[in-house]
């Protein structure tokens, strides 16, 4: 009995994170560069209850019967699709076509990756993106 509690209990926290994704991917909808994920799943423990049977001349055998103890979140991937393009009419816009992100250091130091293609030069003519961030080039 116990054992089927913990099942449910590991089954409405993976759903509640799939929940999570697609509430996330609902409300960024008409974000700029933002592209969805999906949630994978993955098997936590199986108990075999009966094995399974070779084949005979009269009979063609049976699966194994195997109880099931809950599932997990196996990862969250981001769905790099191809997204649709507009014409921003701005000679520093980019798009980016594919899987590619741009790479930019931000106030702190530290290297962050997005797909908003809207740039701009800062006071000290760094080339930034919309949040102030540096866009890096290669190294």
């Amino acid at each position: 009995m116990l054992g089927s509690l913990y099942s449910a209990v590991s089954g409405l926290s993976a759903h509640q994170t799939k929940m999570n994704v697609i509430g996330n991917n609902i409300a960024n909808i008409n974000t700029y560069g933002f592209k969805s994920s999906r949630v994978t799943f993955t098997d936590v423990f199986y108990q075999t209850l009966s094995n399974a049977s070779s084949s005979s001349t009269e009979s063609g055998g049976t699966n194994p019967t195997q109880l099931g103890y809950g599932s997990q979140v196996n990862s969250i991937d981001v769905i790099n699709t191809r997204a649709g393009s507009t014409t921003t009419d701005r000679a520093l816009d980019v798009y980016i076509n594919g899987d590619g992100y741009l790479a930019v250091q931000g106030s702190d130091g530290a290297v962050k990756y997005t797909r908003v293609g809207i740039l701009s030069f800062d006071s000290s003519g760094n080339l930034v993106d919309s949040s102030g961030n540096i866009v890096l080039g290669l190294s």
